[in-house]
């Protein structure tokens, strides 16, 4: 007889189902008795399943209503993860605050967050920066974090004149940029999987630069290192840079991995959630110091080194921790109905 196949449902948008539900994912998970099985958002989900868990990554309030009121009518579905926990994520006003407030081991490491602050719809910017002691170059983004490509947008700001082009509708997150090398540390959270690759980033930038930006520079729009290529017409210079950048990445040591797993632990605990990636960077002017500049729930987890193990390796881990649960808990009605029935004959 063979073994019972455990249901994971997942509910995501389409372009994220796309990108993550692969068909080496769905083998590899049936070889270990998992089904993946896709959850209608646009449907009741009491009238979906049956599910031994879910993850999910849906926005809206009454997405979130109907996965509550699922744990209420089902206790012994594993939901991955509450929809209050990940709330926590939707704002980066306070999403770094978690960072500041751990405590772990971290020997000859320090960890922080860079000095950031949120500008609201009442006050003006260069007051501001002045009255807070802000510091140019500085990076702003949207407060919100609701999936959509407005929120990843970002700016980087070197001087006032960039600032006067920054047309970021308040309130924004301005978050001082720190120097690290060109190099950042994309750091992957599954269950109690953790995983940390390199890649390329912004690179640093020096008093020189900043000094010597011409008059109509001052603000850069960027999603991807492709935008930083200097605006030249020179294909020698342009392959230079895209060479530098990527020998950056290649001669860059990776951070301590009993100090990143910790930090995952620390943070997964702390946040209550099991599916996030966090962006980690190491300060150029100082190795030991790292600062946590964002999270993010349920990023491109595919873009992650060989995610289908990972995954399935965390599915089998829920799937086995419910049935240890559902197991100890039936033992323990069955002691409690044992106890009640020698009670009876006690009294007889």
């Amino acid at each position: 007889m063979s073994s019972p196949m455990y249901r994971i449902g997942y509910a995501l948008s389409p372009k994220d189902g796309q990108r993550f539900i692969q068909n080496s994912l769905i083998n590899h998970a049936k070889q270990r008795g998992i089904d993946l099985i896709e959850i209608d958002p646009t449907k009741p989900l009491a009238q979906q399943g049956p599910f031994d868990c879910i993850i999910h990554k849906i926005y809206g309030s009454d997405w979130n209503n109907q996965v509550q009121q699922l744990s209420v009518d089902h206790p012994n579905v594993v939901v991955i993860d509450p929809p209050e926990a990940i709330d926590h994520l939707h704002s980066r006003a306070s999403m770094l605050d978690v960072v500041t407030s751990l405590k772990i081991p971290q020997g000859n490491q320090t960890l922080g967050v860079p000095n950031q602050r949120v500008l609201e719809e009442s006050e003006n910017i260069m007051d501001s920066i002045e009255e807070k002691g802000f510091k140019f170059p500085f990076i702003a983004k949207q407060v919100s974090v609701d999936g959509s490509a407005k929120s990843h947008e970002m700016f980087l700001v070197f001087n006032e004149i960039g600032l006067k082009k920054l047309k970021l509708k308040k309130p924004f997150v301005m978050q001082e940029f720190v120097n690290h090398g060109g190099v950042i540390f994309k750091v992957y959270a599954v269950g109690d999987h953790v995983k940390c690759v390199k890649r390329k980033s912004l690179p640093d930038i020096s008093e020189g630069t900043l000094n010597n930006m011409a008059p109509d520079e001052g603000l850069l729009l960027f999603k991807q290192i492709s935008n930083l290529i200097a605006k030249s017409d020179s294909s020698d210079q342009v392959e230079g840079y895209i060479s530098g950048v990527e020998k950056l990445v290649e001669e860059a040591e990776m951070p301590p991995s009993e100090f990143v797993t910790a930090l995952a632990n620390g943070l997964r605990e702390a946040m209550g959630l099991r599916l996030f990636n966090f962006d980690l960077i190491r300060d150029s002017r100082d190795g030991n110091r790292y600062f946590v500049i964002d999270i993010n729930y349920f990023p491109g987890f595919a873009k992650m080194p060989d995610y289908e193990s990972v995954f399935v390796d965390f599915f089998c881990d829920v799937v086995g921790e419910k049935r240890r649960k559902v197991e100890l808990e039936a033992k323990e009605n069955q002691e409690v109905r044992g106890g009640e029935i020698e009670e009876s004959k006690t009294l007889v």
